[in-house]
């Protein structure tokens, strides 16, 4: 496995500068985003598709630091009821595909979408209870006339362009858990699969690794990011939570910097069993933490990591 980094942590500062700040710390590789949520700081797809000399002279100042991209990263929701969202996300998704062929790199991350409860609304609709019935009718719609629907010519597209959909598991999206994540990607096996962001689980109360072990070689990029449960107000109010993140003291969880939320035998679990999976690929940090900056919370998470990753043997002898 490689280490890398999620290179929105580092949005301050142009393309080449958050490349040598990637290479002081002493990573890998980087993902960068492409539009819609994550912004295109780093990577625009439009220009770069409209020009080769810009798109040699992205490649080379990536490949000249010893870096690889690990994935390219445009995070939306085409399955948007408000068509002109939708129609955005899905074209920001379409060229990342066509960038992602370009540059040989494998991967392209995005969710999986969250339509509306029927053909009038207006905004998307999570549903999570089957109850009262209207609800279960309103999810068996979303899954039939939007969700398989779009991902099935979405992943003829990706097939085509030989690059893969890593979709990050995440609440208010259809596919959220493990079990979402394996009926999405039923669709193509080969073609859709996850990005693996355990922070998603552990406010969910679901078990990482288990998880892990239902998607096996469906994961094809993972994050590294913690949760940290508040105990307390969990205890009152469960772990469904819609205040604001900037409420730290009145959330029952909180995103946190890896190891601020799980100790070191929870990542090493983590960590080993993607390896038992098949993963041999890269741990890219993202930062999301509101009680440190980004630049503490990337420098605490690589000194967190760096002990836990796990390298692909080289086959010498275990006892040598």
């Amino acid at each position: 496995m490689k280490l890398g980094v999620f290179g929105v942590l580092l949005s301050d500062r142009p393309l080449e500068p958050m490349l040598d700040a990637v290479v002081e710390l002493g990573l890998d590789a980087v993902e960068l985003g492409t539009g819609a949520y994550p912004g295109d700081a780093h990577c625009k797809p439009v220009e770069l598709l409209s020009n080769d000399r810009k798109l040699r002279a992205f490649r080379d100042a990536i490949r000249a630091r010893g870096l690889t991209i690990s994935a390219l990263s445009c995070h939306g929701n085409p399955l948007h009821p408000d068509r002109r969202i939708a129609k955005a996300h899905d074209e920001v998704f379409q060229r990342t595909v066509q960038l992602a062929a370009k540059l040989e790199v494998q991967t392209v991350i995005t969710f999986s979408g969250c339509p509306g409860s029927d053909v009038k609304a207006q905004q998307p609709s999570w549903i999570v209870s089957p109850w009262p019935p209207e609800f279960a009718a309103a999810l068996a719609w979303q899954w039939t006339e939007r969700v398989v629907p779009y991902w099935t010519a979405t992943a003829k597209t990706c097939r085509a362009a030989g690059v893969r959909v890593a979709v990050e598991m995440h609440p208010n999206f259809v596919a959220y858990n493990a079990e979402t994540m394996l009926r999405l990607s039923a669709i193509a096996p080969k073609v859709i699969g996850c990005n693996f962001d355990p922070s998603h689980l552990f406010w969910q109360q679901a078990d990482p690794v288990q998880a892990i072990r239902a998607l096996g070689d469906r994961i094809f990029h993972v994050h590294a990011k913690d949760c940290r449960i508040d105990a307390a107000n969990t205890a009152l109010n469960g772990v469904l939570d819609a205040k604001p993140y900037t409420r730290e003291l009145d959330r029952s969880w909180l995103f946190r910097t890896v190891g601020y939320g799980h100790d070191a035998r929870v990542w090493k679990d983590i960590i080993s069993n993607l390896r038992l999976a098949g993963y041999d690929h890269v741990i890219s940090i993202e930062h999301e933490d509101s009680l440190m900056s980004p630049a503490e919370g990337l420098r605490k998470a690589i000194d967190f990591l760096r002990p836990i990753i796990i390298s692909q043997p080289k086959g010498e002898a275990y006892w040598a």
